[in-house]
């Protein structure tokens, strides 16, 4: 009987003496044998491994200087050749700020950012992964997102279209509030806005699974109060609550997937 052929691998080393890509375990593993704490991982399909390293977003904790950084080239020239650098890949930009900002919070321990007890970076669900790269996000859509500075602190929210990043709405900023309260609020005001237009079946984008779950229950599950300085915006989260109460809409609300297509285009960009 015939040997199965091997089915070929990419390697992704993210952590490692020289981070990059692979086309053989040789060399993958002479990339992190003997480095501490290494990230790597092999993939079936090429266009992954080059997509989840391209996209890897660096957070470095010790090094030339500090800080987040977006794929290799721009985290390699803090890092490379200085002494017990250490430094970590995360497959989104939010996920890589949270570790950072996390990490230099030492007055709460239990707040810092875990320790790598894995060789590689978390599973990633591959079928879904070639899907998205081979499916695009649906350009005529409506992107929308919410930034909050503080929490709880000054909130706004803004809609746009998703191909041209045309700002079709924007509210804010409103004191006493949450990114979690704007994202919600953000996805009724488009479902509100894409119904006056007449647009029924129009996607809305959002990179907020919270909201979408709030949205498909109908109710803010905020745990803010309400106060006399953010009693304008629980004012809008009663007007939004009522409209899905009393309202139906068939537009699809999708997750913006902000590994594989970056920033959702209606993000303010202050990260």
């Amino acid at each position: 009987m015939a040997k199965k052929k091997k089915k070929k691998k990419w390697y992704v080393v993210w952590r490692g003496h020289r981070p990059g890509i692979y086309t053989n375990w040789d060399d993958c593993k002479a990339q992190v044998n003997g480095f501490p704490k290494a990230q790597y991982k092999g993939y079936e399909s090429e266009i992954i491994a080059k997509k989840l390293f391209t996209t890897a977003w660096y957070v470095v904790w010790y090094g030339r200087q500090t800080g987040v950084y977006a794929g290799w080239e721009a985290t390699r020239p803090h890092v490379a050749g200085f002494a017990d650098a250490e430094y970590r890949a995360f497959f989104s930009e939010k996920e890589a700020w949270d570790a950072f900002t996390q990490e230099d919070d030492d007055a709460d321990e239990s707040r810092k950012a875990p320790k790598i007890k894995n060789k590689a970076l978390p599973d990633a669900d591959i079928g879904r992964q070639i899907a998205l790269i081979d499916n695009p996000p649906i350009a005529d859509s409506l992107a929308v997102d919410a930034a909050c500075s503080g929490n709880p602190g000054l909130l706004e929210y803004r809609g746009v279209w998703t191909d041209s990043k045309e700002q079709l709405f924007h509210q804010g900023p409103f004191p006493d509030g949450t990114n979690n309260i704007g994202e919600f609020l953000a996805l009724v005001h488009g479902l509100a806005f894409l119904q006056r237009l007449g647009k029924h079946d129009l996607p809305i984008y959002t990179d907020s699974k919270i909201a979408m779950g709030w949205v498909k229950a109908k109710w803010c599950r905020t745990q803010v109060m309400e106060t006399a300085d953010n009693a304008e915006l629980f004012t809008l989260i009663d007007r939004a609550e009522q409209w899905l109460k009393t309202n139906t809409y068939r537009n699809p609300i999708l997750k913006w997937d902000t590994v594989l297509w970056g920033e959702i285009p209606a993000d303010f960009g202050r990260k």
